[in-house]
């Protein structure tokens, strides 16, 4: 098989997209990224996949903690940033809980200490224990096969 059937294959799921943030000698950095899941709930656990060729793979190794900000359909814009396809035009002003960055009005911003790490293939499982939650309102940015989207009605 493939790589890019396995790919397509992949991106038939439907995610958020989520922004992973630390702060390292007083440099924010960050990456976009929808391979996020929560793993438990005693004690409350995290998980994000980075790809080891990512520059926020190290970055993550090097800091005790990061942050995963749920992004809102307004947040496209952020999304590319931190994927690389698109410059803000502005610097992007963060807000901070615990000290951790995290993108502001975010629907949600869940900040962790280093947990634990796994490398699996290509990529590196890192798990964080929650230690504060920001959360506002608002309406998911989703991402299906290669395409940014919304929800555009919620099934009851």
């Amino acid at each position: 098989m493939d790589d890019r059937l396995f790919r397509n294959a992949m991106g038939r799921f439907t995610t958020g997209v989520t922004v992973i943030t630390t702060k390292i000698d007083d440099e924010v950095h960050g990456m976009t990224a929808n391979a996020f899941m929560s793993v438990s709930l005693n004690p409350k656990l995290i998980t994000v996949s980075v790809d080891h060729k990512a520059q926020m793979h190290e970055k993550l190794r090097e800091s005790e903690r990061f942050a995963v900000s749920i992004l809102s359909e307004e947040q496209q814009n952020i999304s590319k940033h931190f994927a690389g396809q698109k410059q803000a035009e502005k610097g992007i002003d963060f807000d901070f809980i615990e000290g951790v960055p995290v993108i502001p009005d975010a629907l949600a911003a869940i900040v962790c200490k280093g947990y634990s790490s796994h490398p699996i293939g290509d990529h590196t499982l890192y798990v964080g224990e929650v230690i504060d939650i920001g959360l506002k309102e608002g309406d998911p940015l989703t991402f299906f096969a290669g395409k940014y989207g919304s929800l555009a009605k919620q099934i009851i």
